[in-house]
């Protein structure tokens, strides 16, 4: 509607000032009820001139004729003419603004000719004729140019489109390079060292068993954590050459990080709350990722502790927490490392919240809590 105000509002200028020519014109003809009644259908053609430009050019054309004929207002009433004539080739519609020019000129040409006194001047007549011929050719160009330069735009902007889809395009595909550079450069700098610890804890297991003694639990628990650390890397290269892979890490295998942290001494109970679902692969990934690390910092830092893992699968949101009774006190904050960084970023990267504080008494707590739903 606010699109069409525009229109509306010449409308009712040119049916305005239509009326007062009328008035003001020596030799025009008293304006009665019909008259106005044509007036006001052309303001309201002219209104609907953008909705409907051929219907509204019919109608200007026919009223404006129909009131020179009956009043003869001047020159004026070519001027909804010339409008709607100008919409119409703007629109599209050439033929129909062409049509309507000649068949105004033609009857306005006819009327003053018929009007005109035999002994008047002709020369008045061409006069006005040539001038609102050119009048009507004027605005038949201008709406042909208008057409052509709105297609231009409409060209220029869909350029502008593609431009920046392609834009997007590169920077996929440069992200995926991106990747699989990271991808090499992981595998090159870490799979030959976690190798090498596999292989030699593995040989050292080998050699006490073979001298009838039984592997120490610190040996098994680093024979253990280093094959679990090659699957896992195996399991992030996978993820960095290939998005959408299907072997990931999850909450599913939050067992088995408990039954890792035990093997090296710390004692870990897990508890579930709620009804276990799936989870987006990010919330997923990213609560292993939380439970994972904290274990290691207990592991690390907590000295002689037990652990608990905390999982509650709530309708909107995921809380995990993970808490220790070591030795960490309010009296000597703890200052963050990588780790703890890195919980937070994958945290906050999901909408969610991240708290990793010493307890009251001792211990330390982190816990973390996810939207389920699209963060804000």
């Amino acid at each position: 509607m606010r699109r069409d105000l525009p229109y509306a509002l010449g409308g009712l200028v040119l049916g305005a000032l239509l009326l007062g020519n009328a008035a003001l014109t020596p030799d025009a003809a008293t304006v009665g009820a019909l008259d106005v009644a044509l007036v006001v259908a052309m303001a309201v053609a002219v209104a609907a001139c953008r909705r409907y430009p051929v219907v509204a050019l019919g109608v200007v054309t026919v009223a404006m004729m129909a009131v020179h004929i009956r009043v003869r207002p001047g020159v004026s009433a070519a001027f909804p003419v010339l409008g709607a004539v100008y919409v119409a080739g703007w629109r599209g519609h050439r033929v129909a603004a062409a049509a309507a020019s000649f068949a105004f000129l033609g009857g306005f040409l006819a009327r003053d000719i018929w009007s005109r006194p035999t002994t008047g001047p002709a020369r008045l007549i061409v006069d006005w004729t040539a001038l609102m011929l050119g009048w009507f050719v004027a605005a038949n160009i201008a709406g042909l140019v208008a057409r052509q330069r709105r297609a231009y735009l409409e060209q220029v902007e869909q350029r502008a489109i593609e431009a920046e889809r392609t834009r997007e395009e590169m920077a996929l595909r440069r992200a995926g390079e991106e990747r699989l550079r990271i991808a090499r450069d992981l595998h090159d700098s870490l799979t030959h060292s976690i190798s090498v610890i596999k292989v030699q804890a593995g040989i050292a297991v080998h050699l006490a068993r073979k001298h009838g003694e039984e592997p120490s639990a610190t040996l098994l628990a680093i024979q253990e954590a280093s094959g679990a650390a090659m699957r896992e890397l195996r399991t992030t290269l996978d993820v960095l050459r290939s998005p959408d892979g299907e072997d990931r890490l999850g909450l599913a295998r939050v067992d088995e990080l408990a039954e890792r942290t035990r093997a090296v001494g710390v004692p870990v109970r897990v508890t579930v709350a709620g009804e276990p679902r799936e989870l987006p692969d990010e919330v997923d990934q990213a609560g292993y990722r939380v439970v994972q690390e904290a274990l290691t910092n207990v592991a690390r830092h907590a000295g002689p502790a037990t652990a608990s893992v905390h999982v509650e699968y709530a309708p909107a949101q995921l809380t995990l927490s993970v808490a220790d009774d070591g030795q960490a006190s309010p009296a000597h904050p703890t200052t963050p490392g990588v780790g703890l960084r890195g919980m937070r970023e994958r945290v906050t990267g999901l909408g969610g919240t991240l708290r990793a504080a010493a307890n009251d008494d001792h211990g330390f707590t982190v816990r973390a809590t996810i939207p389920l739903e699209e963060p804000a």
